[in-house]
């Protein structure tokens, strides 16, 4: 299979962690980038970046650098790619643009560049062309400009990866699935859960931070769930191949339920979190897994959970989310208790 060129985006400061894990994955990263990482491999990579990875935001293939010192020249230079190669001529496109210049001042007119000159390369080879939609297009173009260059390239994944489909209900403050990932492998998570230990978040609010832990101890894809995909139309697709990654994904996912799992624990004082992670929780196919209760920090007791070698983590409220500052001193001082 042909080496492919990919950038996969993640939050900004997760690039050091999303490079490790794309090496897992069976990419070679090559340079980090403020939000994101360039790596090679080949398309059965990117497409277990795709299903696999829990801090990637997109997996974008990339196509081509082109010079792009004026509009006009963007434009040009968009017209000559084979976007018939990736498009169908019957099917619906989208661009994403980032990035300016003198000249282009905001994403919609970058945008309206690319997309012309898409267009105008159909017409030329064949005298039709895709429509354009932005509501649920088949391919999306994403174009990136950045001192005189544009890159453009074909996003994989479509909606971005860290929705992972569980989490429909969410709390006052929700943490991104990504970023809540990002902080358990940072901790050091999946060793833990691998030597026996135990996880617990006293303050869990609707379970994100939870789930993900389970999804971790139980090898469960992060994408496992999702329903649609950005290379679903794209000419460039190998079903056969995606769907081997799908049934090894599922096989992996029965096996991790069947051994002994660590226990995960999440409490929250709120009633209508718990209520609400309890949903998050079930429709991540994690019952049984996951443990969340009403109760108030000062309450608990170590009980098996967090035993030994197990974690302790939260996202604590840090101001903003409350309207009463002096609950804030006394949260922050209960936890360090906690903590001890």
């Amino acid at each position: 299979m042909a080496e492919c060129v990919f950038f996969v985006t993640c939050p900004r400061g997760v690039d050091y962690l999303l490079g490790d894990e794309l090496r897992e994955l069976g990419l070679e990263p090559f340079r980090n980038a403020p939000a994101g990482v360039w790596a090679r491999g080949d398309l059965a990579g990117g497409y277990r970046a795709c299903l696999w990875s829990r801090l990637a935001s997109r997996v974008i293939l990339h196509l081509d650098d082109v010079p792009a010192n004026s509009a006009d020249g963007m434009l040009e230079a968009t017209r000559e790619q084979a976007w018939e190669d990736h498009i169908p001529v019957e099917g619906r496109f989208r661009v994403t643009f980032q990035g300016r210049n003198d000249e282009i001042r905001n994403t919609q007119f970058g945008a309206q560049k690319v997309k012309d000159g898409i267009v105008d390369r159909f017409r030329e080879i064949s005298g039709k062309r895709p429509s354009v939609d932005s509501a649920k297009p088949d391919v999306t173009v994403s174009a990136r400009l950045n001192r005189g260059t544009l890159s453009l390239g074909i996003d994989l994944s479509g909606d971005s990866l860290h929705r992972r489909g569980y989490r429909i209900d969410k709390g006052q403050a929700p943490l991104r699935e990504s970023l809540a990932a990002a902080l358990l492998i940072r901790a050091g998570w999946p060793e833990i859960a691998a030597g026996g230990g135990d996880f617990y978040d006293p303050m869990c609010g609707s379970g994100t931070i939870a789930i993900e832990a389970a999804m971790m101890a139980c090898d469960m894809a992060p994408g496992r769930k999702r329903e649609h995909w950005g290379f679903e139309g794209w000419k460039g697709h190998d079903p056969e191949l995606w769907l081997s990654l799908r049934q090894e994904a599922e096989r992996r996912a029965h096996e991790g339920r069947q051994g002994k799992l660590p226990a995960i624990v999440g409490h929250d004082q709120d009633s209508r979190v718990i209520a609400t992670a309890w949903r998050n929780i079930q429709r991540a196919g994690l019952e049984g897994v996951v443990h969340v209760e009403c109760q108030s920090i000062g309450s608990w007791q170590p009980e098996g959970e967090v035993a030994g070698q197990g974690l302790l983590l939260t996202n604590p409220p840090y101001g903003e989310r409350l309207s009463e500052k002096k609950e804030l001193a006394d949260l922050y001082q209960s936890l360090g208790s906690l903590a001890l």
